[in-house]
């Protein structure tokens, strides 16, 4: 039950970069650079829901459980399907142009998204 909760994000590296990767507008990137987005989960055993609430009121909400194919969707509002894994505390999954990790270090909820040598690294706090 480790990720259960709300989450704010702190801080983020690899955001202009990764955003560009992946073709979102330039002043959509400007409006979410120093948004602090906020994260919620909710879990039971290995059932989530993952909802993240960005700019402009929109929002995400993926539920899924671990090792079994779910139907997920991007911000960008891409739908495929895709099975999350867990492994040593982490929760991976493959997206259609990268990977994502999330993990608790330390008390914080660490997102890692990868697309070849692009890195975006985010960092949220428990409200």
């Amino acid at each position: 039950m480790a990720f259960a909760g709300k989450w704010e994000l702190e801080t983020q590296e690899g955001y202009d970069a990764f955003c560009k990767l992946l073709g979102i507008p330039a002043d959509v990137i400007e409006k979410g650079r120093d948004y602090k987005m906020v994260t919620e989960v909710t879990q039971s055993g290995e059932d989530f829901t993952w909802t993240q609430l960005y700019p402009a009121g929109a929002r995400v909400s993926n539920k899924f459980s671990v090792g079994k194919e779910s139907d997920m969707e991007t911000i960008g509002g891409k739908k495929f399907k895709a099975t999350v894994a867990m492994a040593g505390g982490k929760l991976s999954v493959s997206f259609p142009n990268y990977s994502h990790t999330s993990e608790i270090c330390c008390g914080k909820l660490v997102e890692t998204s990868t697309s070849g040598s692009i890195v975006l690294k985010r960092t949220s706090k428990k409200l």
